[in-house]
């Protein structure tokens, strides 16, 4: 019986006869690994950056939304129900488990500042939104409640608005900017977030009293959200509840009559977007699994043309006591090495495709030790599943039969 060392030796001296061959089956196996890796890594990352995102917000916020607004119990595909400025003095006035109340309104406009201009999410909002949304003055200052109250034309820029607008946070302050074309005072700047391009720019965003919005670039009395902060952790749900009651209350629901507003609060985000990301993950690396697999086919059917080409060899090697297994083991030990070699070059071209997207795309990309390993043990399984029937076909050869092929 042939020792299996050398079995191996004339596995990979027959890869090394025909390298070429060999390079183009490996291609399939190392676009599939490859593949897979970055789609595991770009879903990974976008989990991350939703945690992040989510937990930069305060795991004490609590956030109302318009709910779907109702006519004689009939849905409106066209419209929402209305949030107002008074629904958010209301909670302020009778919470008993509110520690703050920050209401937004917003619109996409133009901010102009000399000839440079930019277009950013301008939101009204009260004097407390770096308290509630957990953002930092850089320089200057928040207005303030008598500035809010007295529709003062003043704006507090963040760290993208700056980058567009090309001015750096000092010089700014004191300078004027133009907000659909109505002058502003720029009295202070955002220090930047920076998480989840992906999802949103946290610090692409102007802010002005709401009051301010409401009645010079709005138009009107809706807000789009308001954002509650609870005591505590431990008292998120009661708050909840609290809010919830305050509002119907508010709006003369009657029992049994659906909310006409949604709150959630951090932890449903992160739940929701968590497995939102994850589904996306799962179904961008079973995409990217089928290349593999038709990588394996091509491996397969380069093994079944290779049998055929090497007919005569293997009838010689039976007729020189080589075993059903020694030709069974060669063959196989062949398909192995070239998913596992294919493999090694999808875990680097992969990671590569991961490093590049995050440093020049700026997605959020995040390998994984266990995919990784997972991936290159799935290309040594696609090796052996697929290496397997050439293999058995080969071993069959009648070895009179064999040295007669010509």
């Amino acid at each position: 019986m042939m020792p299996v060392g050398e079995t191996v030796s004339i596995a990979m001296s027959a890869l090394r006869a025909n390298k070429l061959r060999s390079a183009l089956t490996m291609l399939g196996v190392i676009i599939g690994v490859a593949a897979v890796i970055a789609m595991v890594a770009i879903g990974r990352g976008a989990q991350e950056s939703v945690a992040q995102r989510i937990a930069a917000l305060g795991t004490t916020l609590i956030t109302v939304n318009p709910g779907q607004a109702f006519g004689r119990g009939v849905a409106s595909a066209s419209d929402r129900a209305k949030l107002t400025m008074e629904d958010a003095d209301t909670i302020a006035a009778r919470g008993t488990y509110v520690a703050a109340v920050e209401p937004e309104m917003q619109k996409q406009a133009q901010v102009q500042y000399g000839n440079k201009n930019a277009s950013t999410a301008v939101i009204g909002t009260t004097a407390n939104y770096p308290e509630v949304r957990q953002y930092t003055i850089q320089t200057g200052r928040m207005f303030t409640q008598s500035e809010d109250k007295g529709s003062r034309l003043v704006a507090v820029l963040g760290a993208t608005v700056l980058n567009n607008l090309g001015v750096d946070a000092n010089s700014i302050i004191g300078q004027p900017i133009r907000i659909q074309g109505i002058q502003f005072t720029v009295i202070g700047t955002l220090a930047p977030k920076g998480q989840g391009a992906m999802f949103g720019d946290p610090d692409d965003e102007v802010l002005i009293p709401i009051t301010t919005a409401r009645y010079r670039i709005v138009g009107d009395d809706r807000v789009r959200n308001l954002n509650v902060l609870a005591p505590s952790d431990s008292m998120v749900t009661a708050t909840m509840a609290d809010v919830e009651t305050i509002l119907r209350r508010a709006h003369r629901l009657r029992p049994g009559q659906d909310d006409d507003f949604n709150i959630r609060s951090q932890s449903d985000f992160l739940s929701t977007l968590g497995e939102t990301t994850q589904t996306f993950t799962y179904l961008l690396a079973g995409i990217a699994a089928v290349s593999l697999l038709v990588g394996g086919i091509g491996i397969m059917n380069i093994m079944l043309v290779s049998v055929t080409e090497r007919t005569r060899e293997i009838g010689v090697r039976k007729a020189l006591g080589a075993t059903r297994r020694n030709i069974l083991l060669q063959f196989l030990i062949e398909a192995v090495v070239l998913c596992m070699l294919g493999g090694v070059g999808g875990i680097l071209l992969g990671g590569g495709g991961a490093l590049i997207m995050t440093t020049f795309a700026h997605w959020n990309a995040s390998l994984s030790l266990p995919s990784i390993i997972l991936a290159f043990a799935f290309s040594a399984a696609v090796g052996v599943l697929f290496g397997v029937w050439p293999a058995r076909r080969a071993a069959a050869l009648n070895p009179i039969e064999a040295l007669r092929y010509e």
